[in-house]
């Protein structure tokens, strides 16, 4: 800022010697023999722009100098000169051009100024077409000494460049107004970040919040996050001097602007029509587009619903903390590439090398030789490829994209492309997950000490581990007499291996030696959700927004087996011990010793064995041994009330001997008090509305009959949402010997309840 009170004396006299009608006639430039005040505006040449003073509250009386559309009769400001420092006096309120450009007011007071190296001789102050407000010698049409379009604030215009000189290390980025009475900065910001590869990156304070990616010669990589837009087109610009985003309009005719509005948002503004403003695009729009919003060495898929979206890159496990870590430690001698299509590429920020006439081989060959290269592309995918980025550590903002991204290459461990490389046939016969050696295993549970088991049943036995690498795995130990073979086994393993989603409990890999069989499982530290829920001590350690987020976690699981897995899977044993919890109370599912698979189009299948435990089965599986999803659904509406009340369903001494939960809890609807089934120990923290609701939809899941149960998406959108419910019928209500045709044999829960980590 200039020092106004020296300049005090230059605005006196330029104020007595050109006194300033209230009206000026329409005009682009104002000289150094002319001021600009409150009542005066300057209008582009061809009435595209005005400068002038405006108000955004008129309760405030604060006063900014400011460019908006002439043509729209909506005021749209598309740039503020004194953002930070409104007028309040107005009407001696002054813009003045002398050795620099000045705003000023009461004579004495600085509000915005611009300082010029040079002495000028006729400076002229002009608004162009553009929307550009430039200062300029009178001589010199094309060459400006200052320009509002360097100085950008929350509006990108056609022409503006966001970007950074790289001689002076000069910047030009957008920030957001606080809010729609307030332009000053606000904490959303977008600029260049300038790295190897350089992108445009979106922030919160500090914080990344999206990037469109790097320029890949056709387009910013994530070219999916935008509509077709056909009336603009998209510039990248690198060189050694400076590098810049920028977009221009193909038809002048249509306005079309990019702004950032707090607190989130960067919106496309394109055309006038209807008395407002055409909303083209708002980024981020959907779930994958927030920054790295699955975490390191993960991926979001655009196909995938937002439950599922996240998935770690192969030869990655997930991490309690977020995102993945390495399942093992990567060999520089021995490693290989793992090969995914349509990937938007890493952040390029750990991106260390780019070189844009190596071809793909030659790029591969680079990132093998340096150990500390993790995955590798082409920086040009224009015809087949060409150039080469190299990315070290970690890998954030991934994203599978449904039409567009291109090839990437991740450094995988040896171990991990022998999986990849099987035969069809190979494939088919072994599972997808790794195998471990016994001796490993062995030696990671303290050859199966009695310290280390964590359950029993007739299944076998479940301890717990830690490999050589400090990761911590469950380790289900069949038992010699559990009926089941090599094929039934590697069955098993196979169906677990393809399912992946956060609520579910995921294995890490099976052994198969010396008449054993084992399958390793990530380690769940806070044992199942029926340790809790019925221990008289451990029950108030979940408070009821625990329990709500357990159960919609359940919910979301189970949605996952039945429609968004690539397979339709039957779960048969869903009950409380088969859930179990991680470190930060997350549920998941275990134990799919029992699953069924559906195929094709059918919906449900007879069996002449029904497996499950009493008191989760469904009345038709029961009594036909028919099954189906919504068999499953059945055992979720008990779970739920188990998990609100804190009672199981059978044997409960605090329910009448002649009846079970969902009796008493289908006697307390009907007499109009459910709420009294509420457990004692979170009637404190408990939501009435949501554990009403709950219970609610629990009686919609027992519905004797299997169509009138709704499906698992309709239950998660039910818990999620204050849809009105429809009216429940009376549950199935039946206990103790359930009756059977002549074609069913119902085996008992110790025959064949075959539930993983029973007891932690």
């Amino acid at each position: 800022m200039a020092n106004f009170n020296i300049l005090i004396p230059i605005i006196t006299f330029y104020l007595l010697l050109f006194p300033i009608s209230k009206t000026i006639a329409e005009t682009d430039t104002i000289t150094n023999l002319h001021s600009l005040s409150k009542n005066q505006t300057l209008v582009s040449k061809n009435g595209q722009f005005e400068l002038g003073f405006f108000t955004l509250d008129n309760s405030t009386n604060h006063y900014y100098l400011a460019i908006w559309y002439k043509k729209i009769p909506l005021q749209t400001i598309v740039w503020v000169a004194n953002r930070e420092k409104p007028a309040t006096n107005p009407n001696s309120l002054q813009l003045i051009i002398n050795n620099t450009l000045l705003l000023g007011q009461d004579n004495k007071t600085v509000l915005w100024s611009v300082n010029i190296t040079r002495k000028l001789k006729n400076p002229i102050l002009q608004l162009l077409d553009s929307g550009n407000l430039v200062l300029r010698e009178d001589n010199e049409e094309n060459k400006y000494l200052w320009q509002s379009f360097d100085y950008p604030g929350n509006t990108l215009l056609p022409g503006m460049k966001l970007g950074k000189d790289l001689r002076t290390g000069f910047e030009r980025r957008l920030t957001a107004w606080k809010n729609e009475k307030d332009p000053s900065p606000g904490t959303l910001s977008w600029e260049m970040d300038v790295t190897v590869w350089p992108e445009p990156m979106q922030r919160i304070g500090s914080m990344k919040q999206f990037s469109t990616g790097a320029w890949n010669g056709l387009d910013y990589a994530s070219k999916p996050t935008r509509k077709n837009l056909p009336f603009f087109s998209f510039v990248y610009f690198s060189s050694q001097d400076e590098v810049y985003f920028a977009f221009n309009l193909e038809n002048n005719s249509v306005p079309g602007r990019i702004v950032l509005d707090q607190p989130s948002y960067r919106r496309l503004y394109l055309a006038w029509t209807d008395k407002q403003w055409v909303i083209f695009n708002s980024l981020p729009r959907v779930f994958c587009e927030r920054y790295s919003v699955c975490g390191a060495n993960s991926h979001c898929d655009w196909s995938k619903s937002e439950i599922d979206a996240c998935d770690c890159l192969r030869g990655f496990r997930p991490n309690h903390t977020g995102g993945c870590l390495r399942d093992k430690p990567l060999n520089c001698e021995s490693d290989g590439f793992v090969k995914y299509v349509k990937m938007k590429v890493p952040d390029t920020e750990n991106c260390w090398y780019l070189n844009q006439s190596m071809n793909l081989d030659e790029c591969r060959e680079k990132c093998l030789r340096n150990c500390s290269c993790t995955a590798y592309a082409n920086s040009d995918i224009r015809g087949e490829g060409s150039g080469c980025a190299l990315w070290s550590g970690d890998l954030y903002d991934l994203r599978i994209l449904p039409d567009a991204g291109q090839d990437l290459y991740i450094r995988v461990p040896a171990s991990e492309l022998a999986l990849i490389d099987r035969s069809k046939e190979e494939q088919e016969e072994d599972p997808e997950v790794p195998l471990y050696d016994l001796s490993v295993i062995a030696s990671s549970t303290d050859n199966f000490s009695d310290k280390n088991k964590l359950g029993e049943g007739g299944f076998g036995s479940v301890f717990k581990g830690t490999l050589e690498n400090g990761q911590r795995i469950a380790v289900k130990r069949l038992s010699t007499g559990s009926g089941q073979g090599i094929k039934e086994f590697k069955n098993e393993i196979a169906l677990i291996a393809k399912l992946q989603h956060r609520n579910l409990v995921k294995l890490q890999g099976y052994c198969i030696q010396n008449k054993e069989k084992l399958l390793i499982y990530e380690y769940m530290p806070n044992k199942s959700l029926d340790f809790f829920i019925f221990d008289q001590t451990q029950r108030m350690v979940l408070d009821w927004p625990t329990r709500f987020d357990i159960i919609c976690g359940i919910a979301r699981g189970l949605l996952y087996l039945h429609q968004d897995s690539r397979l339709t899977v039957i779960h048969r044993d869903l009950k409380a011990s088969n859930v179990l919890l991680d470190d930060e109370m997350n549920p998941k599912i275990s134990d799919f010793g029992l699953a069924r698979i559906l195929g094709g189009d059918q919906t449900t299948e007879m069996t002449r064995r029904v497996v499950g435990t009493y008191g989760y089965i469904a009345p038709e599986y029961a009594i036909d041994g028919n099954f189906s999803v919504k068999s499953d659904v059945f055992s979720f509406g008990v779970l739920l009330l188990e998990i609100v009340s804190g009672k199981k369903n059978r044997g409960d001494e605090h329910l009448n001997e002649n009846t079970n939960l969902v009796g008493y809890a289908w006697k307390l609807w009907m007499e109009g008090r459910p709420l009294e089934l509420i457990s004692e120990d979170i009637k404190e923290s408990c939501n009435g509305s949501e554990a009403l609701r709950c219970i609610h939809i629990s009686f919609l899941c027992l519905e004797q009959h299997p169509h009138d149960r709704p499906c698992m998406s309709s239950v998660v959108t039910m818990l999620g949402s204050e849809i009105c419910l429809p009216k429940p019928k009376q549950p199935a209500l039946f206990v103790g010997e359930y009756s059977s045709s002549n074609k069913t044999n119902l085996a008992s829960v110790n025959e064949l309840s075959t539930s993983i980590l029973e007891a932690r």
